[in-house]
């Protein structure tokens, strides 16, 4: 079987932060790093694919189990020729509901993998069925797949795994800390449906009840980003996927439509998470004269 390239113009990940989405196939290599304000879980069915983390390698083989947080630039760079995966994309607010020590919480926001060492002889069956259950449109049966794919996360730490990556720059937070989980989801939930618009920092605390100072300190300490870092990552987002799907709209359109109050905050912004220019990084994707880069076979990759 040939290894195929990631197709971006078929991805929505991107766009949508506070949906579910379910990825059940063959892996596609992908030209070049994409993000999104998701947590991701892998579970490798067949064959194995090697992941470019944010500044490490990452080698997933038959039956491994990986999360990570998709904030941060990530590629797949090679898989072997028949590969099966299932991908779930969690929002936000899912990662404040792990019972996942607190170390291990802290080092994934902020870039590392978490990656189950012990094989699980029922994960296939399960993850297969968690699957279907969130691709069915059931609510009942999304939210049940949902409840277990997060206690088999919990259960992790209880056998032997590796945090592959960065250490976090900053200590983890005190486990006497406390978060509302209800709070946390407002926050996240206002920042998903109003991010392309003109928002602050009052906006967001309004939204949920709190104080601005406070607000700013709970998500700080609960997710290692600021909420205007959070704003900013959206938005970011929103523009890639712009900027792969719609070759009309020029760098201006992409930067006012995603929420940018100017050109130059969004360039630099742009190119501190993708290591290159918005220009650049849509003529890598869309070849002048031809369609969007991800959307041919991988056929002269092997």
């Amino acid at each position: 079987m040939a290894k195929r390239l990631w197709e971006p113009s078929k991805s929505t990940v991107e766009k949508a932060p506070n949906r579910l989405q379910v990825s059940h196939e063959q892996p596609g290599v992908m030209r070049v790093p994409h993000w999104h304000a998701q947590l991701e879980v892998n579970f490798v069915l067949r064959g194995a694919l090697d992941y470019q983390m944010n500044g490490y390698p990452l080698h997933l083989p038959t039956g491994a189990l990986a999360m990570f947080w998709g904030g941060l630039p990530h590629q797949v760079v090679d898989t072997s020729p028949d590969p099966e995966y299932i991908a779930f994309h969690l929002p936000l607010m899912n990662f404040f509901r792990l019972r996942l020590p607190n170390a291990i919480q802290h080092r994934i926001i902020h870039g590392a993998t978490l990656v189950s060492i012990d094989a699980d002889p029922g994960d296939s069956y399960a993850f297969n069925r968690w699957s279907d259950y969130m691709r069915s449109g059931d609510e009942g049966r999304i939210d049940h797949a949902i409840e277990e794919l997060l206690l088999r996360i919990e259960r992790i730490p209880f056998g032997r795994y590796r945090l592959v990556g960065p250490v976090a720059p900053t200590a983890a937070p005190d486990a006497g800390e406390t978060v509302s989980f209800a709070r946390v989801r407002q926050i996240c939930d206002f920042i998903a449906d109003n991010f392309r618009h003109d928002i602050a920092v009052p906006d967001i605390a309004v939204s949920a009840d709190l104080h601005p100072k406070y607000a700013m300190n709970m998500f700080r300490r609960s997710t290692g980003m600021t909420l205007n870092e959070y704003v900013n990552l959206l938005r970011l987002s929103y523009a890639q996927a712009m900027l792969i799907n719609q070759a009309e709209a020029n760098v201006l359109r992409v930067a006012m439509e995603s929420g940018f109050g100017s050109l130059s905050a969004f360039n630099k912004s742009f190119r501190k998470i993708a290591g290159r220019s918005p220009t650049d990084f849509r003529r890598y994707y869309r070849p002048r004269g031809g369609p969007a880069a991800g959307g041919s076979t991988a056929s002269e990759l092997q």
